[in-house]
């Protein structure tokens, strides 16, 4: 049975990093993912856990809260990067120089505090909604949902550096 979660999450991960990955910090805003491919995204990505815990009937009772929290921490995520491609937009008609000049230290900090904080509640949000269900898990549903997120986590982790890479290289 392991075999068989690690190739459905193999298959999710291949057929899902293209879209989750084709956007850079310079590609035009028409290059990102639609909202319906992000959504298609998110339902894929829920399918996987659901498929990798193989919940019994009494903890498939516990799982909307847990969903609900997956699919409002996409849509939170969306919200941010949303609000990050407006700014850009804003400023993609201003010259390098420009944007040099214009730039405010002080707000971004600001900005960026209210971004961490806004994701520190999400997640807090999707901590509380695992706990009654993860306390229910038994040790091999355990053990999956740890594999899962050891995946999950590394790829995250990479993405992470390659923004952080083109950060850099923006500046």
């Amino acid at each position: 049975m392991l075999k068989l979660t690690a190739a459905v999450a193999t298959a999710l991960f291949v057929t899902a990093s293209p879209l989750a990955y084709a956007q850079t910090a310079t590609t035009a805003q028409s290059d990102h993912p639609s909202a319906a491919d992000l959504k298609k995204l998110t339902d894929l990505r829920i399918d996987l856990i659901k498929a990798a815990l193989q919940m019994t009937p009494d903890q498939t009772k516990l799982w909307p809260p847990v969903e609900n929290a997956i699919r409002a921490r996409a849509e939170g995520r969306q919200a941010r990067l949303a609000k990050i491609r407006e700014t850009m937009g804003k400023r993609a008609e201003e010259s390098r120089s420009e944007v040099l000049e214009n730039r405010d230290p002080i707000a971004f900090m600001q900005r960026r505090a209210e971004a961490l904080s806004q994701r520190s509640a999400d997640l807090n949000k999707l901590a509380e909604a695992w706990q009654p269900l993860y306390k229910t898990l038994s040790p091999e549903q355990r053990k999956r949902m740890a594999a899962l997120a050891i995946f999950v986590f590394h790829d995250m982790s990479d993405a992470i550096e390659r923004r952080r890479a083109e950060a850099e290289e923006d500046e």
